[in-house]
């Protein structure tokens, strides 16, 4: 086998996207190297369900048994205190906050690229890999995240956090291919256990997607704390009692057990009051948005560019909206061309110029109600 690409270590889950991607790094020339990195023990938070995902003893072995085939090293690393410390912490602090987390690009920006590259150095690898469908190049002397092929797969939003520097040494095998190809190349080697085995979309640590319970267990007395709050209309009427405002999200609908005789959705919650507000669907809508601690990837900085056109997603499923970024500090001020729903602190925006990333941050707040924005000059929302 000549190996004169590299050496590169493949996050292995044991999944078929990350199997793959260390079989063709494999055959295009590169050292393997295959690790799986063990980020939680859900029988330690309590719940009920099998653990499953890529925390798992048979994820671990799927992992182990593509290298042993092929001949390459595999290791398993317990990053579990740093997890927990960082991204669960956040996860419930975020709740606690009013906001809505997402862990799943936390870790991948802060956890598993900075415990992947520390254990590359060691291990004397050049590169770093994962099964994301995502492309990186680098232009104009910025490593640049873009759109994968599949778009029904592409991955990208999950990656705007990640540093110039660990781009600097990071390849996405599964950039330019379609899950349909992925299933194919497994096929074509024989792996027909990966072919066949479920995909997981839960979050790692909880596997049961009961992120109530989850709470309820990690934070001793928060139901006593919270219990009893009051459901409101935008005007103050209190219409209803819930069950602590930790336990909903903007833009839910379904679980309120509220009928006021039209549909209802959350559109704020209010930490400090425990309180949580209700309204139609026309009041989710929202024109502004600030988005902070910012990451920037295309460019280093978007101030002095003015208004800048971008396709911004406000979450992982979203379509993306087409709206003008204007950098004010280290934050950037979105401004929707057309009012989009259930904008959630807590989540993340990410800003495309085509197929390209720009950049992301976190949603920090915004604006209820439509807030028209017009093309050549626009109102900041006030900070």
């Amino acid at each position: 086998m000549n190996t004169t690409k590299g050496r590169v270590l493949v996050a292995m889950s044991g999944g078929i996207d990350s199997s793959v991607a260390a079989v063709l790094l494999h055959e295009q020339g590169y050292e393997v190297v295959g690790m799986t990195m063990k980020t939680w023990d859900y029988a330690s938070a309590g719940g009920s369900k099998k653990e499953t995902g890529c925390c798992s003893l048979d994820s671990i072995n799927d992992a182990r048994a593509i290298a042993v085939e092929l001949g390459f090293p595999h290791y398993i690393i317990d990053i579990r205190d740093e997890f927990g410390d960082f991204v669960i912490n956040n996860f419930t602090d975020e709740y606690l906050a009013g906001r809505t987390p997402n862990p799943c690009v936390l870790c991948n920006t802060h956890i598993k690229w900075d415990a992947l590259l520390r254990r590359a150095d060691q291990l004397g690898c050049e590169f770093i890999a994962t099964g994301h469908y995502a492309n990186v190049r680098l232009e104009d002397g910025r490593y640049v995240i873009s759109k994968g092929l599949d778009e029904n797969k592409d991955q990208s939003y999950a990656l705007w956090g990640i540093s110039q520097a660990s781009l600097a040494r990071t390849l996405f095998p599964l950039g330019g291919m379609r899950k349909t190809e992925i299933y194919d190349e497994a096929r074509r080697r024989g792996f027909t256990a990966l072919v066949n085995k479920p995909e997981s979309y839960e979050i790692c640590f909880i596997p049961d997607n009961d992120y109530r319970g989850f709470l309820r267990r990690r934070v001793e007395g928060l139901e006593a704390r919270v219990a009893g709050g009051e459901f409101i209309l935008r005007d103050g009427t209190v219409v209803g009692k819930h069950e602590g405002y930790p336990f909903y999200t903007i833009g839910q609908r379904k679980g309120l057990g509220i009928a006021l005789g039209f549909p209802v959705y959350v559109t704020e919650i209010r930490p400090e009051t425990n309180q949580v507000v209700l309204g139609n669907y026309d009041e989710l809508a929202s024109s502004q948005t600030v988005v902070g601690k910012l990451n920037l990837g295309k460019y280093a900085s978007l101030e002095g560019r003015g208004l800048v056109p971008s396709v911004t997603k406000i979450r992982y499923n979203h379509d993306g909206a087409p709206a003008f970024l204007e950098q004010i500090g280290d934050k950037v001020h979105v401004y929707f061309e057309q009012p989009v729903h259930a904008i959630t602190p807590g989540q993340a925006a990410v800003f495309y110029e085509g197929n390209d990333v720009l950049g992301g941050g976190w949603i920090e707040r915004h604006v209820i109600g439509e807030v028209p924005v017009a093309t050549t000059g626009a109102t900041a929302l006030t900070v």
